[in-house]
């Protein structure tokens, strides 16, 4: 019995580390070595322009930076059009017919920009005025003076006695 126990266990703890394994996929590595250029001055220009696009699919990352197989596909889209000879600009208005100005990080000023640039100034703008309504009503609204009674039991507060407690005769 106690051996079949011991066989269950191993079969249970193999599945779990090929279940690991095939989760974990393909953990490839991309690299800049791929890309060469005759002219050193290409490869810079090359390895600054993948730097200033973002990945289309990763959380604020440059092409140059991330490890997702669309930035790698960019990539080598980008190293193909520029051995074909495309000047820069050539290679970022490609990029940005085909996927929009959100592959810049720095897209322009333009009317479906607009609320990318100046969005952030209005919600503080939104904010301050929130804030300085709320200070308004605050400064309008009279402050209520205590009643005796109200005097009374901020005095025993004050004093530490607490409050007066209740006896119950029963």
């Amino acid at each position: 019995m106690r051996h079949l126990l011991q066989k269950s266990l191993h079969i249970k703890t193999c599945g779990l580390a090929l279940a690991a394994l095939l989760a974990m996929g393909n953990a490839e590595a991309y690299t800049l070595e791929e890309f060469s250029f005759e002219d050193p001055a290409r490869f810079d220009e090359f390895h600054d322009l993948i730097g200033e696009l973002r990945c289309l699919v990763c959380q604020n990352e440059s092409l140059a930076a991330s490890q997702a197989e669309v930035a790698q596909d960019l990539r080598e889209e980008i190293y193909r059009l520029m051995q074909e000879g495309r000047s820069r600009d050539e290679v970022v208005d490609f990029l940005v017919s085909r996927y929009g100005d959100f592959v810049l990080y720095d897209p322009p000023l333009k009317a479906s920009t607009l609320l990318l640039w100046f969005g952030p100034f209005l919600f503080v703008a939104a904010g301050g005025f929130v804030l300085f309504r709320t200070l308004q009503r605050r400064q309008a609204e009279p402050e209520t003076e205590l009643n005796e009674a109200e005097r009374a039991r901020l005095q025993q507060l004050l004093a530490g006695q607490g409050a007066p407690r209740e006896s119950s005769d029963s």
